[in-house]
């Protein structure tokens, strides 16, 4: 009975077995849906700042080179100190002047009484024509004769006038204010009038100029942005940054831009001011200025990391869209700003920008997506999303 009664129990056992296996080959296996994180595309207002490299330069420079020819008597400066405008640099020997003007004047003095003298014959002879006392040709040469005397005065005085001021060009003046360099001749050293060798070079340290070259093609780039309605124009600020990686402490301001593009390099002067009142600005210094040349009021900035580079350079970006699938956008970068790019076109506000996990999807793919929001130093450190855990770092794109 007991045997029996066994055989239909193992029969049951047997069927629901095989039952259970065709439900369970007969249920399609359910796809893995792959979690990404994503950040809402926002705008802001982004001072467009462009770094270029500059010059420093004296805003002033002068060569000092004599006037007159001579020998050095003496150097009264010191080199690389503070000269005024109108101070005594070098002094010439003047005694070849001191006689030139001498010998000037006193010709124009012999002169004026030459006037004296032909002035009185030229009325007696005019008051002797009147009776007939004299010719009337007589009385013409004497008239001439005064006017010459006259018009020789004017010359003396106009080569006294010269005379003097080549006696005050022995006293080499500077003609401005500034630092002065090293001195190209000593005393007793023979110079020329004019000559091509400079004695010393002053140049004017506060202000400073600082000149700056931009590509042709940024700055028709940076015109075409400007005339879209959301950018407007920067400041002139400038700020510096030094050889040594320092920033230069005080800010600069924008003075011209050249109105001619340089040929052999395809690029514009920009010219920036600088107070200097230390001197830590030298002139030829190399410098790297940050000029603040528009403001766009509602730029978008979005992570690095949500923005990839094809081979040929072109950039692009993964959006989800509303049915949770991943869809691949070009777009167009200005430039880094930090640990971000500003973009120029591509994304609209309220994108969801993917920032983390493109390794594991292609476009087109079905994504779980996770709102987080990122740090200045373009880490993920909040959760919008409750139902997912919070992130601390970024993983693996």
């Amino acid at each position: 009975m007991k045997t029996y009664a066994l055989v239909p129990i193992g029969l049951l056992i047997i069927v629901s077995l095989l039952s259970g296996c065709e439900e369970q080959s007969s249920t399609p296996p359910t796809a893995r849906v792959t979690e990404v994180s994503y950040i809402n595309v926002t705008s802001t207002e982004h001072k467009i700042d462009t770094k270029l490299q500059g010059r420093v330069t004296a805003s002033m420079v002068a060569e000092v080179r004599p006037q007159v020819s001579g020998i050095i008597q003496k150097r009264l400066f010191t080199e690389g100190q503070m000269v005024k405008q109108g101070q005594t640099l070098y002094q010439i020997d003047p005694e070849t002047y001191e006689a030139a003007y001498n010998e000037a004047k006193a010709t124009l003095n012999s002169a004026k009484a030459t006037v004296a003298t032909a002035k009185l014959k030229d009325e007696r002879y005019a008051n002797l024509l009147k009776i007939e006392g004299v010719s009337q040709q007589d009385a013409d040469d004497a008239h001439a004769a005064h006017l010459e005397a006259k018009a020789n005065i004017e010359m003396y005085e106009a080569a006294l006038e010269t005379a003097r001021i080549n006696l005050e060009y022995t006293k080499v003046l500077a003609p401005i204010s500034g630092h002065i360099g090293i001195s190209t001749v000593t005393q007793g050293a023979l110079v020329t009038a004019q000559q091509d060798t400079a004695l010393a070079t002053i140049r004017t340290l506060d202000p400073i100029y600082v000149d700056m070259t931009k590509n042709s093609k940024a700055l028709l780039k940076l015109r075409k942005l400007m005339r879209e309605n959301n950018i407007k124009e920067g400041t002139t600020d400038v700020a510096l940054t030094l050889e040594d990686g320092s920033d230069y402490e005080l800010a600069g301001e924008l003075k011209m831009q050249e109105v001619a593009v340089d040929a052999s390099t395809g690029a514009v002067t920009l010219r920036a001011e600088f107070s200097n009142p230390d001197g830590l600005l030298l002139p030829g210094m190399f410098v790297r200025a940050t000029v603040s040349e528009a403001v766009d009021e509602n730029a978008i900035l979005v992570p690095q990391q949500g923005i990839y580079h094809e081979a040929t350079g072109a950039a692009f970006a993964y959006v989800i869209n509303q049915d949770n699938q991943v869809e691949k956008r070009i777009v167009e970068t200005i430039n880094a700003v930090g640990n971000k790019w500003l973009l120029d076109n591509g994304l609209s506000v309220n994108e969801k920008l993917l920032v983390e996990g493109s390794g594991k999807v292609a476009p087109g793919s079905t994504v779980k997506p996770v709102q987080v929001e990122m740090n200045s130093a373009g880490t993920m450190v909040t959760v919008v999303d409750s139902n997912a855990t919070n992130v601390s770092s970024l993983g693996s794109k």
